[in-house]
């Protein structure tokens, strides 16, 4: 099965085409493990999981490698202040280490809460540090490197296409527009490949190399990383909206100078999640720097939503989208994932194993998948697959199955909810929602199924009234 993908590189949705099919190399800029993800970074994952389950269902082999940042990004994009590794350590009394171990862990169980599927290979940059000497010192080699007071630096401009990813204005750009001036850079858009350490301190964590004692550039290990997993030629290569300026720039200036050929096919970005101003916010992006941001503990532990209702919150905008975080945006998620579950306990109950899918269906989210992952019109095609008259219950559910097999929802996964409720408090929900739909109040009606559904408790609607057992 093809499937077609935006690519920024040429602003289209092209298809795909693997340099060795049946086989897709993928890369995905990882966390850096010196805080807890947001649930804005999670929206890039999910994305990112969503093709590689998408890329699996058409038939292809993925191999997908995805980079731990615990040392050398530092809290600007002008290469100087602190390494943001360093900041957490000193933050928490730990050492630089600890925080790397713990934060990533944590990202870990956000995966896992979000059925996420773990990449093929977990690289770390602290890992790879020999394999990023030597990316400079080939660069260093070809001309494309100079040397200052802290360090050794990118010449972009010995590149006639620096920028082509982003489409940079590069005589647009002036000092303290985008980038700081460091003393001693040739240009605006130089970047740090290695940064020296000062003379009169020691740092956290440094290395010795053939410049002198210091660590590597943020943008350096992911280039490195890559090549070193993927080989010289990548078919995708993912990661959030605001790397396309610049640290995809630089990966890109970076491997296409070290080869001497054009290093990845198709590049793919997510959208920011942003907040609601009603959500005490300001609006705009969700960052960490700013202290206004949501992790997974917080949305589930604090506020009792499931990880996998996010999960479908994020699936009804398209990636490429702004998508505003709100909590009735959560509170219709979690309702629809109720009544999702209600589907799938009912279904299940009459599943053969037999059954085959409902072709309709199946052709209408097959078509929206491969259009780009266009989420939302999968969805649709989902909850037209449970309101499909002439379908036995068995098909429903086999038909939602082989849709979660992209969606991710944990369809197979699905139990009622155990319940300590009594036979007097169940009774106590259905006379009020008797009484509801007798008020046309659908909404608290539906509100009250839902909430018996997750209890595990199916109602049934017959000519004597409403009926109840637990499933």
């Amino acid at each position: 099965m093809s499937i077609t993908l935006y690519n920024t590189m040429t602003r289209s949705k092209d298809p795909l085409e693997p340099l060795e099919a049946p086989k897709v190399s993928l890369y995905t800029c990882g966390p850096t493990v010196y805080n807890y993800a947001h649930i804005g970074n999670l929206r890039t994952y999910v994305f990112e999981d969503i093709l590689k389950r998408a890329l699996d269902y058409c038939g292809y082999e993925v191999n997908h490698v995805m980079n731990v940042t615990d040392v050398g990004h530092l809290v600007s994009d002008a290469d100087d202040g602190e390494d943001k590794m360093a900041l957490g350590a000193e933050r928490e009394g730990k050492t630089v280490w600890e925080i790397a171990q713990y934060y990533w862990d944590a990202f870990r169980r956000d995966l896992e809460r979000l059925n996420i599927i773990e990449p093929t290979v977990w690289c770390r940059a602290t890992d790879h540090i020999a394999d990023q000497i030597e990316q400079v010192r080939i660069l260093e080699e070809k001309g494309f490197t100079y040397t200052i007071e802290d360090g050794v630096y990118f010449d972009t401009s010995k590149l006639s296409d620096y920028g082509k990813l982003a489409r940079l204005d590069i005589s647009g750009l002036r000092a303290g527009a985008r980038i700081e001036v460091t003393e001693g850079k040739r240009n605006y858009t130089d970047f740090a490949l290695w940064k020296l350490s000062p003379k009169d301190s020691t740092r956290l964590m440094e290395w010795e190399s053939p410049w002198g004692m210091g660590f590597p550039g943020w943008h350096l290990e992911c280039s490195t990383m890559a090549m070193r997993y993927l080989g010289e030629h990548l078919d995708i290569h993912c990661g959030g909206i605001d790397h396309i300026a610049v640290h995809h720039t630089n990966e890109i200036a970076q491997a296409e100078s070290a080869l001497g050929h054009e290093w990845t096919k198709c590049w793919m970005h997510g959208e920011f999640l942003t907040m609601a101003k009603s959500d005490e916010s300001s609006g705009g992006k969700m960052s960490k720097s700013s202290g206004e941001f949501l992790t997974m503990d917080v949305l589930a532990d604090k506020y009792g939503y499931d990880p996998i209702a996010y999960r479908y919150f994020l699936l009804g905008a398209h990636y490429r989208q702004q998508l505003a975080f709100s909590w009735e945006g959560m509170d219709a998620a979690a309702s629809a994932m109720a009544r999702l579950k209600r589907f799938v306990l009912e279904a299940r109950a009459q599943y053969a194993g037999t059954e085959e899918p409902i072709a309709e269906c199946m052709d209408e989210f097959e078509a929206a998948v491969t259009d780009d992952l266009n989420m939302p019109r999968a969805l649709a095609a989902m909850w037209k697959a449970t309101k499909t008259a002439d379908a036995s219950s068995g098909e429903v559910y086999a038909t939602l199955l082989q849709m979660d097999r992209i969606l991710g929802l944990g369809v197979a996964q699905m139990e009622p909810e155990e319940t300590g409720a009594s036979d007097e408090d169940i009774d106590a929900l259905l006379q009020e929602r008797t009484k509801a739909r007798a008020d046309k109040d659908y909404a608290r009606s539906d509100e009250i199924r839902d909430q018996l559904a997750e209890m595990g408790i199916e109602i049934m609607d017959t000519p004597d009234g409403a009926k109840w057992r637990r499933i």
